[in-house]
């Protein structure tokens, strides 16, 4: 039985900008996404530098996960976009950015979803090619895991445990669709602790940060945003969110089941970087399709096809 996958790679249908602040830096940012050629991935250009969205030019993953330099040229907090793109399933985008860190919105990936839809997405004349997992990949950190492992679709299955009781124990698990992206995680907000928030601020992150763009708890262990959450478990749907636009970085699509145990942006980028470099691990597929309207086969592509971007 085939896998309903996506046979083409996409772009979007025109220009379309967005503006807002840096959740770090409390600046003004503007940002432009620009169609681009099938083959060019995600881009990202600020000033005259390009940096494409794949983990090895990943620099930082402090709170938010890094391209370039962290104390040169970089862009800074990309998950939220990523992981729209990842949803929505847009293969080659190019980014350019007046700043240094993708606006934070209103903390989610759902404004990304609306300036998207705007435009709409384009459907481009070259096969989208895919990364399958082969085999169970793992990674450890202290109590926190990571893992990818065989599955026929792009499945997470995410758990987070905090000490707060407003948070606790919480899971979430979704085969990756449009439909499901949008209704079940894209909505969900970048969380954090008032308690931290002095020490953020004196090193350096947070300066935009505000009850508009995160769900905040107090100290008192109940949250403060007067509207309260979008979904009980907003929180690990939210991480789920993040793993997502982390995962986006493997430069193509995966086919497989990623589970995480108390991850983040560190872990999600060395799991990524442990399965990229055991090439016994995955395999690169693209679709092939029998007759029109019959679910896609898989079939391994030579390595002499590979787009630049990847790996």
């Amino acid at each position: 039985m085939g896998i309903d996958l996506q046979d083409y790679q996409t772009t979007l249908k025109s220009r379309v900008s967005l503006s807002g602040i840096g959740v770090h830096s409390g600046k003004p940012v503007s940002i432009h996404f620009v169609p681009a050629d099938a083959d060019t991935g995600v881009v990202f250009q600020v000033a005259d530098r390009e940096f494409r969205a794949i983990v090895s030019e990943v620099g930082a993953t402090d709170l938010c996960t890094l391209l370039g330099d962290p104390a040169g040229l970089h862009v800074a907090t990309i998950e939220h976009l990523m992981a729209a793109l990842f949803g929505l399933g847009i293969d080659n985008l190019l980014i350019e950015i007046e700043g240094t860190e993708v606006p934070i919105l209103d903390g989610s990936a759902a404004q990304f979803i609306e300036a998207v839809d705007q435009v709409g997405i384009e459907v481009q004349d070259v096969k989208r090619r895919y990364i399958r997992v082969l085999k169970p990949v793992r990674i450890e950190s202290g109590a926190s895991w990571a893992e990818f492992r065989p599955y026929a679709g792009t499945r997470f299955e995410v758990e987070i445990d905090f000490e707060s009781p407003a948070i606790g124990r919480q899971s979430f698990a979704a085969d990756i669709s449009d439909e499901t992206f949008r209704r079940d995680i894209s909505r969900a907000r970048t969380f954090g602790f008032m308690k931290d928030v002095e020490r953020l601020w004196a090193a350096g992150y947070a300066l935009g940060s505000s009850l508009e763009n995160s769900v905040v708890i107090g100290d008192d262990d109940h949250i403060i945003n007067m509207e309260g959450l979008r979904f009980s478990n907003e929180f690990v749907r939210h991480k789920t969110l993040d793993a997502m636009g982390d995962l986006a970085l493997a430069g193509a699509r995966f086919i497989g089941c990623f589970r995480s145990y108390r991850g983040g942006h560190r872990l999600n980028a060395a799991a990524l970087r442990r399965l990229l470099q055991d090439r016994s691990a995955f395999e690169i597929v693209e679709t092939t399709r029998r007759e029109r309207g019959r679910s896609a086969e898989l079939t391994a592509v030579s390595a002499a096809v590979h787009a630049p971007w990847m790996l």
